[in-house]
């Protein structure tokens, strides 16, 4: 809209923001998956996970469009997520840990400095030679196609929470 305040929702699309990776809907204004039905004779979709963060923003458009709006994109429900226009998923990540065997932990960090999309795969490799990072660089290049940097770090110091990739961009 005009007025740059979320997304007004297309009136020929139902759209409903639910727990991320399930079926429940959440309350206005919180932060959920969006699933969408259109009923469009040539593509039409029922209840489409798409696997986008999004939340329904309260009240009208200060434009005058009165349909639902949402704040737009704001992450993903699942681990894969989206750097520089291509998706990463953590197959990848593991892919990349296993081609180096003397790493134990990692977790592939993206964030924004200076709004640059940047990415740091920070590893956990007791006991490794410090050409190790420039091999894992060699490694995130040829798994991902896309460059990022590689950080040797303490065991402890990654958390033990079961996810490969963590996303630590800001969307507001």
């Amino acid at each position: 809209t005009n007025a740059i305040d979320g997304m007004v929702i297309d009136e020929g699309v139902i759209l409903e923001i639910v727990e991320p990776l399930g079926t429940k809907p959440v309350p206005e204004g919180e932060v959920g998956e969006v699933v969408v039905t259109t009923l469009n004779p040539t593509y039409p979709l029922i209840r489409f996970a798409t696997g986008d963060l999004s939340a329904i923003l309260p009240g009208a458009s200060p434009c005058g469009r009165t349909n639902m709006r949402i704040r737009g994109w704001m992450g993903r429900a699942d681990q894969s997520t989206k750097f520089k226009g291509m998706f990463v998923h953590p197959s990848g990540v593991m892919q990349i840990a296993g081609r180096h065997p003397e790493i134990i932990k990692a977790r592939l960090i993206i964030f924004s400095e200076n709004n640059n999309d940047m990415m740091t795969l920070k590893v956990a490799a007791p006991g490794a030679d410090p050409s190790l990072v420039k091999a894992i660089e060699d490694s995130i290049q040829a798994v991902l196609k896309l460059r990022g940097s590689a950080e040797l770090v303490e065991a402890d110091s990654l958390p033990d929470d079961g996810l490969a990739i963590e996303d630590a961009r800001s969307y507001e």
